[in-house]
């Protein structure tokens, strides 16, 4: 059934972040005003936007990365969301009032208004991935952001890799899904499995077409130590086809007008979510002890 077009212009910020905090702030502001000249809506930042990916090592000391909700992020944005009528979406580093230590989204919707955050649920532990020895899991669930031009959520990059976080935040009526990230390939090392890039990409295209949604990875650019981050931040259609792409290496703001009515016209189509049998996935839940 066709229906009526309803659109929103998404915005993704990618840069190459240094050790100095409040400049890499104002290079950000920047970045959003550009994207706002060129008609964003809804601005998404990458992951740990203003502070270096200090997890590829196992014991840094970080105090000065966390921030407190609100706080410096807040501070910088707000004004900037309600001067300009845009979405502010901004991944930091969570210290909460009892101490503990989060990798969380805070949203600012187009009235300034600061939506509670989204905390990143699964925390990723690899070689030079140390998180685990950083940050808490999420405690509160996979949000659901209801602002003024789309219904979105959040999930943080090693959420990406879980169809269970996808699916649950198309069920609960996301059309959206921005995944902030920080990941790269280690340098002077070839996987053996593959193209870590490809498979980064495909497995967020397969969200989309999964739950006929709009997904909107992002990540930095750059190099960070033994890192080399790939940048080439995306938008993809709820038919996983990628409607433009960022550069691999340069910092740029990523402006790309979606239609969130192709959503209802494509479930309409495939029937993904009506077809689905609940009573069946009961397995999902359980704990395997599968490494």
């Amino acid at each position: 059934m066709k229906t009526g077009k309803k659109i929103a212009t998404i915005g993704l910020v990618q840069t190459h972040p240094g050790k100095d905090i409040p400049q890499n702030i104002a290079k950000t502001i920047q970045k959003i005003e550009e994207a706002v000249e060129k008609g964003a809506q809804i601005i998404c930042l990458q992951e740990m936007y203003d502070v270096i990916y200090f997890p590829q090592n196992e014991h840094t000391p970080f105090e000065e990365y966390t921030e407190t909700i609100p706080g410096r992020s807040t501070d910088a944005f707000v004004p900037l969301a309600k001067k300009h009528e845009v979405v502010i979406v901004a991944p930091i580093i969570e210290k909460t009032k009892s101490g503990k230590i989060y990798n969380s989204a805070v949203v600012i919707d187009a009235d300034g208004n600061i939506l509670d955050p989204y905390r990143k649920v699964h925390i990723p532990h690899d070689p030079l991935f140390y998180e685990q020895n950083y940050f808490e899991s999420g405690n509160n669930g996979f949000r659901l952001f209801k602002t003024r031009y789309a219904n979105f959520a959040v999930l943080i990059c090693y959420d990406q890799w879980f169809p269970e976080a996808s699916r649950i935040a198309a069920l609960e009526g996301a059309e959206i899904i921005f995944y902030p990230t920080a990941i790269g390939n280690i340098a002077n090392y070839t996987p053996p499995e593959g193209d870590w890039h490809e498979a980064w990409e495909l497995i967020q295209r397969s969200h989309a077409i999964a739950n006929n949604i709009f997904v909107a990875p992002l990540n930095r650019v750059g190099q960070e130590g033994e890192l080399i981050f790939w940048g080439q931040s995306f938008v993809a259609d709820p038919f996983g086809q990628v409607l433009a792409r960022a550069s691999a290496t340069e910092e740029e703001a990523l402006v790309v007008a979606v239609d969130l009515s192709k959503i209802q016209e494509l479930r309409d189509g495939w029937r993904f979510m009506y077809n689905r049998k609940p009573h069946t996935y009961g397995k999902i839940t359980e704990r395997s002890e599968q490494k």
